[in-house]
């Protein structure tokens, strides 16, 4: 009897959950540094000449798949350390995931590609200096409208506008979210800018995580309002 109450036990206790996000965490962030390495490799590359942005921005289409991939695969985490299968479930969110996250990815990046050319060029647009500052707000919000967006293309199986439509929706309706969601993106500039630009890149599964654990409140309303 105590045998077999030892073997059921095994891998739910506190370390052993410990050990399964430690393990869940380093296979997705490998697996997405493959799964987005050849726009990686591409960006190094890439001087910092801002002529450079749109070519910076194809190398980053296929990190848009990668990310949402990745929060796939750490939603549906076991937390039992006798079940983990994270590269089963990163493959089977990219496989679910991949065109829908580009429909929202590709237009997103585009967008933002405009927005940095334009500010990077500012000089010469003649534009009153209070449009910088409006080009810089639009930019934020729309990357908070991305994550957002990505956090509902990758755990839900809507059409594009569809989701684009409860981003939008959820970017005002949470603010808790959103504030979550635009605090791991300053604590993401503040490393590329204080340290490396690799940085965020190799802390992407743990940041990915934290941007679930902010956005319950979207995932539950999704799953009880929008979902049959």
């Amino acid at each position: 009897m105590s045998t077999v109450r030892t073997t059921s036990g095994f891998g739910t206790g506190a370390l052993s959950r410990a050990s399964a996000l430690i393990h869940t965490l380093l296979t997705v962030e490998a697996l997405l540094l493959l799964a987005a390495s050849p726009g990686l490799a591409g960006l190094l590359l890439l001087g910092p000449d801002p002529a450079n942005l749109p070519l910076a921005a194809l190398c980053l289409l296929p990190l848009g798949p990668a990310l949402s991939a990745a929060l796939y695969a750490l939603h549906h985490r076991s937390r039992d350390l006798t079940e983990l299968h994270p590269a089963r479930a990163f493959l089977r969110g990219w496989r679910l995931n991949a065109l829908p996250a580009l429909k929202l990815w590709a237009p997103l990046l585009a967008w933002l590609t405009v927005i940095a050319f334009t500010l990077t060029h500012f000089a010469a647009t003649g534009l009153p200096g209070w449009w910088a500052v409006l080009l810089t707000v639009i930019g934020g919000t729309s990357l908070l409208w991305g994550a957002h967006a990505l956090v509902l293309t990758s755990l839900f199986a809507f059409r594009a506008r569809d989701t684009a439509r409860l981003a939008g929706y959820f970017l005002v309706r949470h603010g808790r979210a959103t504030l979550a969601a635009a605090s791991l993106l300053v604590l993401a500039a503040a490393l590329t800018a204080l340290l490396t630009e690799a940085l965020p890149a190799l802390l992407a599964a743990p940041l990915l995580l934290s941007l679930l654990h902010g956005s319950r409140a979207v995932i539950t309303e999704t799953q009880e309002q929008f979902t049959a």
